[in-house]
């Protein structure tokens, strides 16, 4: 019996059917891995080989938050993406649990997962962007770069955005739900909610245990980042529902802890700006991490 087996029997995950996965080629082709997490295991995905890159997907999501990023860094890394605790396959991390609680969780994980003192780049996007930025604190200059992207918890109040609810729904009414959502939240341009969005969206909806919102309005983001000794870079997306009051406003904050950040927006992108842009977000990625 495989390890995703395993865990599924004993959390009570109900595992993507090969036939439901919307990226099937990224999954055949990832190496899987298990680290500790509550009363079960976090599930970790890697392709290619190289310096290592941990990417850390968003609230209400999973490794699938990178479909369009992670082919483009195999062929220089080690391309890392867990499931956090409490999405996707893995288990819920212990209650009560906090940003940087649920942060050791998976900064343990990257230890077992990488060589005594092997250094990596981190990046983490919206919610993943806030426990990246626990990770670093705790790991310090053993994350090389910590890139951040679309993120929160910097102290300003939580821009609310009413979601369609979906668990109720079937077939065409829960597709246009997931769209709605998507135009909402997601993705800046409704032309580019395709199927494979779509889908991830699905999927990704189906996996979700943790509520993530509830950190939004923190500073855990801005204080830890503050002690991180290494470079740090940001890349938002233009027209990000979620960077209230402004972009711009959140930089000026990064910047009173970080006067030494990278900042890069994407014109025209939204929140999810990796799967929207995925050209110009990979190639400033690259940049930033090089």
């Amino acid at each position: 019996m495989d390890i995703g087996k395993k865990m599924d029997q004993r959390l009570g995950v109900h595992p993507v059917a090969a036939g439901d996965e919307p990226l099937p080629e990224l999954e055949a082709a990832a190496t899987h891995a298990a680290s500790p997490c509550g009363d079960g295991h976090m599930v970790w995905r890697s392709w290619g080989t190289g310096p290592a890159l941990v990417l850390l997907h968003g609230g209400s999501g999973s490794w699938r938050h990178w479909a369009r990023n992670i082919a483009a860094f195999t062929a220089t890394h080690r391309v890392i993406a867990p499931d956090l605790p409490g999405l996707g396959d893995s288990a819920s991390p212990p209650a009560p649990y906090t940003a940087m609680s649920v942060g050791h969780i998976v900064a343990d994980g990257i230890a077992t997962l990488l060589a005594p003192g092997e250094t990596y780049d981190l990046a983490g996007f919206s919610f993943g962007a806030m426990i990246a930025s626990q990770v670093a604190a705790i790991h310090g200059t053993r994350a090389r770069t910590l890139t951040i992207i679309g993120a929160g918890a910097m102290g300003f109040p939580r821009h609310s955005v009413g979601l369609d609810k979906v668990r109720h729904l079937e077939g065409p009414e829960r597709t246009q739900a997931h769209r709605t959502n998507l135009a909402r939240l997601m993705i800046a341009n409704p032309a580019k909610i395709d199927p494979l969005a779509l889908a991830i969206q699905e999927v990704n909806t189906r996996g979700t245990r943790m509520k993530s919102p509830q950190f939004a309005s923190t500073t855990a983001l801005i204080d830890a980042v503050a002690t991180y000794p290494n470079p740090l870079n940001g890349i938002w997306g233009e027209a990000d529902v979620t960077g209230t009051p402004s972009i711009e406003a959140r930089h000026e904050r990064l910047k009173s802890v970080r006067p030494d950040i990278k900042f890069h927006v994407i014109p025209a992108a939204g929140h999810w700006v990796q799967y929207e842009a995925p050209t110009e977000f990979n190639t400033t990625l690259a940049d930033m991490i090089r």
